[in-house]
């Protein structure tokens, strides 16, 4: 990817069975988009963000929480490791998918990020008013204010 492009959006992304994704657009400062998808819709939304910005000589930034990075399981452990597999294999496909289509990216170990942020402290922090997931949720926070 060519350097001289200034950095137009910030993606979030945490993958899951419901995948959230979160659009912040660094030039007005404020998440443009925070919903929960299918897999194939947010690789599509990706996709077509990605050729907005290239078509305006901009380029997009893509940070996907990673559970394989995840160190410690909570309650019920058993059950979230198994769960986690797919999720496990969705990081991969998100990994595989970003390098395919040249974006720069970074997967970011779930430590590593403020999540589980209930609706009204998300309204509070990020002044998103529309209602949203906890996925949609923590997506935004991988991407709000960078």
């Amino acid at each position: 990817m060519e350097t001289n492009k200034k950095l137009l959006y910030v993606i979030g992304i945490d993958p899951g069975t419901k995948t959230g994704l979160a659009v912040y657009c660094r030039l007005s400062k404020k998440l443009t988009l925070v919903k929960t998808l299918m897999i194939h819709e947010a690789f599509k939304l990706v996709q077509e963000n990605n050729q907005f910005a290239r078509d305006n000589d901009q380029k997009i930034f893509v940070r996907v929480e990673d559970a394989r990075k995840r160190k410690r399981y909570g309650a019920n452990s058993q059950v979230k490791v198994q769960g986690a597999g797919a999720i496990k294999i969705q990081c991969k496909q998100w990994e595989e998918f970003l390098i395919s289509e040249g974006i720069s990216y970074q997967m970011v170990a779930p430590q590593s990020i403020r999540t589980k942020v209930d609706s009204v402290k998300f309204k509070q922090i990020t002044r998103w008013d529309t209602r949203t997931s906890n996925h949609g949720r923590d997506a935004g926070m991988l991407v709000y204010g960078l």
